[in-house]
C-alpha cells in the first residue's frame, strides 16, 4: 500500500506520480477508460477523480467575474436536433445557456431558465462592470441594458444579415458556443446532473487554450487539491466551492451515519440543468 503523501489528492492511496499521470491524461481530454488503461488506475476510481477534477474547476470558473473593459453577452441553445413543428428560442426542450465574454480575455457561461429580459439582466448585473462597453445580438432582452446602468450598449441585428459593423460584434462568444457544441458533442449526449460540470470544463479549457492544461491544473490543485472523503451531490449556490480555503471533508458527529470513516458528503438543493445536444 502506497504510504506517501498526495499534494494534490489528498487522503488518498494513490501515488502523486500515477496522479500526475492521470491528471495529465485528463488534461489531454482523454477519455475514463483511456486513462484507466494508461494508469492502471480502476475506471470506476478515474470516474471519481474526474468529478471531482470538474467541481473544482466549476469552484474556479465560477469566482472569475466579475468582467468589465469590452464585453460580449450571447446566449445559446444545447439539445437535441430541431423537432419538426417546433420552432423559435429554446425549441424541442433544449437547455438555454448565456454567456459573457471579456474580449482578449475568458468567457463566463450560466444555464438559465428562459431568455427574458429579466433573467438575463439579473445575470448581466452580477457578473458585468457597469462601466463595460457591452456588445450584444438584437435580441429584445437585451433592451433594458442602458436603463440599468449600462451606458455603453452597441448591437449587431442578426435578423437584417448584419454580423460585424466595426467594433460591434459578437464574434468572441460565438467562437466559444462553437468550441462547446463540438468539444461536447463527442459524449453523444449527458445527463442532466453532469450537464453543469461538464460545460464549466469546457470553459475552462476555452480560457487556457493557449496555455498547459496540465500546468493549470497543477496549479490549481496545489492551492485548492481535492480529497478522497468528499464529493458533493449537487448545486445550488457556490459557499461549500469558495476557493478561499480547499475543500475539506467535515469532522462528523461522532453518532452521525458517516462517523465510521467514510467521510461527509454535502447535500444542498439541486441547481444543475442540462440536456443532450447534437
Amino acid at each position: 500500500m502506497y504510504k506517501g503523501k498526495n499534494r494534490y489528492y489528498k487522503n488518498s492511496k494513490i501515488s502523486e506520480a500515477r496522479f500526475r499521470r492521470l491528471l495529465r491524461a485528463f488534461a489531454l481530454d482523454l477519455t475514463a477508460s483511456d486513462a484507466a488503461r494508461l494508469t492502471g488506475i480502476s475506471t470506476r476510481s478515474v470516474n471519481t477523480i474526474y468529478l471531482k477534477l470538474r467541481w473544482r474547476i466549476a469552484a474556479f470558473c465560477e469566482a472569475q467575474s466579475p468582467y468589465s473593459g469590452e464585453v460580449e453577452l450571447d446566449e445559446s441553445y444545447f439539445g437535441p436536433k430541431r423537432i419538426r413543428g417546433k420552432r423559435g428560442r429554446g425549441a424541442g426542450g433544449k437547455t438555454i445557456l448565456f454567456g459573457a465574454f471579456k474580449r482578449n480575455g475568458h468567457v463566463y457561461t450560466e444555464i438559465v431558465p428562459d431568455a427574458k429580459k429579466k433573467t438575463l439582466l439579473a445575470v448581466i448585473r452580477g457578473r458585468v462592470d457597469l462601466g463595460s462597453v457591452v456588445n450584444t445580438d438584437g435580441w429584445r432582452a437585451y433592451d433594458g441594458l442602458v436603463d440599468v446602468g449600462y451606458e455603453k450598449h452597441f448591437r449587431v441585428h442578426h435578423g437584417a444579415n448584419e454580423f460585424a459593423s466595426d467594433n460591434r460584434h459578437i464574434n468572441g462568444i460565438e467562437s466559444f458556443w462553437a468550441f462547446a457544441k463540438l468539444r461536447l458533442s463527442r459524449f453523444k449526449g449527458l445527463p442532466k446532473h453532469t450537464f453543469y460540470l461538464h460545460l464549466k470544463e469546457t470553459e475552462f479549457r476555452f480560457n487556457h487554450r493557449r496555455q498547459d492544461i496540465y500546468k493549470q491544473l497543477l496549479q490549481l490543485l496545489r492551492k485548492h487539491p481535492i480529497w478522497v472523503n468528499l464529493l458533493p451531490k449537487t448545486l445550488n449556490n457556490y459557499d461549500f466551492l469558495n476557493l478561499a480555503t480547499p475543500i475539506r471533508p467535515n469532522k462528523p458527529e461522532p453518532n452521525s451515519p458517516t462517523a465510521g470513516g467514510r467521510g461527509t458528503e454535502l447535500s444542498v438543493t439541486s441547481k444543475v440543468a442540462g440536456s443532450q445536444y447534437p
